[in-house]
């Protein structure tokens, strides 16, 4: 047996173990910035490494699933996780395009770091340039790929526990021999399966009133088929139909581009905010209104319209607005005695807003 073969029967077994390490080093990752010098450069670092190990495990899992087809998990998947699997199991050049995107997301925040500690402004602003390039090269790709809107996250989440995969055939042990002294006797499940039919069944004497908010029904309808349960999953979300569908995502696409281009000639700068701002609403005017029954893409234009409120923590609206009532709010509770852990994590965090731009890019 290979290292990496040892490796993913480790991860399997010990999954539920790994993935507490993992979330209580994300949560240090929230508490360093500001203890040390250069703190929040070993921050980031720790969390990319994380998310890329992350990521690299959610791949062997998911290979692992493909050897086990008659495995159905506890937990059916999430609309997003079914929609992005099939499009990663039809195409691979999705598979690729969206672990790529990815990867450069996990990493951009401490690429920025180490550009503006080797090369200065001028340098990481045209790094910054670059990657956002990338990543819109990357989701154009994808979009041809699909014809559809894109989802975020663009691979599949994991959302069952590794260890209920059952044995592959080669790891399985083979089931003992029974004895032929042995007498053979009823299986357990069988032996007290006899019920009186005089004792009258409770579920179906109930009464009409009674059968309404009976626990059988409380617990069958959350678990009845809804239309998304039952469509395939690449028609989760519909095609882009119209030239102002396809120019309202390809406007999406484009905004982060455009955006850092303009700051990167003139930093916070007003105009660069309100043109970003501009083609964010733009971009929300032109898509189309989905249906009722595609919650997938409702859920995810109701994504992008959150994201809008990041631009508080943008350009002018930040420093002039924001800032201000923070750091008041921060001197307020200083000294109170748990509000006062919530400043100082405040005013540990506030000089990153200041000097980066990946902390409040979406």
């Amino acid at each position: 047996m290979s290292p990496f073969q040892h490796y993913e029967a480790f991860l399997i077994q010990n999954s539920s173990t790994i993935s507490t390490i993992e979330s209580s080093l994300r949560s240090v990752t929230w508490f360093l910035p500001g203890r040390f010098k250069d703190a929040e450069l070993a921050s980031e670092a720790l969390s990319a490494t994380l998310n890329i190990l992350s990521l690299y495990h959610d791949t062997i899992i998911a290979r692992r699933v493909a050897q086990c087809p008659k495995f159905k998990p506890l937990i059916p998947p999430s609309v997003n996780s079914r929609y992005t699997r099939a499009w990663a199991e039809k195409e691979g050049a999705y598979k690729w395009a969206a672990r790529m995107l990815e990867m450069i997301k996990y990493v951009e925040l401490l690429i920025e770091m180490g550009l503006q500690r080797k090369v200065g402004q001028k340098g990481r602003w045209r790094g910054i340039v670059l990657l956002e390039l990338i990543k819109a090269v990357l989701r154009v790709v994808i979009l041809r790929i699909t014809r559809r809107p894109l989802m975020s996250p663009p691979i599949p989440e994991r959302d069952f526990d590794p260890s209920s995969l059952p044995p592959l055939e080669s790891e399985a042990p083979s089931p003992p021999l029974a004895s032929s002294s042995t007498p053979l006797s009823a299986p357990e499940h069988l032996k007290n399966n006899h019920i009186s039919l005089d004792v009258p069944n409770p579920i179906l004497s109930q009464t009409g009133t009674s059968r309404s908010t009976s626990p059988v029904e409380s617990y069958l309808l959350p678990k009845a088929l809804s239309p998304s349960s039952v469509r395939p999953p690449t028609s989760l979300v519909r095609p882009l139909a119209t030239p102002k569908d396809w120019m309202a995502e390809l406007v999406h696409i484009l905004r982060p581009l455009v955006y850092v281009i303009a700051l990167s000639r003139q930093m916070n700068s007003a105009h660069s905010l309100v043109l970003s701002l501009s083609l964010d609403l733009s971009s929300r005017c032109l898509r189309r209104v989905p249906p009722p029954s595609s919650a997938l893409e409702r859920a995810e234009y109701a994504r992008r319209d959150r994201d809008l409120l990041w631009y508080f923590f943008r350009g002018p609206i930040w420093s002039s607005y924001t800032r201000p009532k923070l750091v008041a709010f921060a001197d307020k509770t200083a000294t109170a005695p748990v509000l006062g852990l919530v400043s100082a994590f405040m005013k540990d965090w506030m000089p990153l807003i200041d000097d980066y731009y990946y902390y409040t890019a979406t």
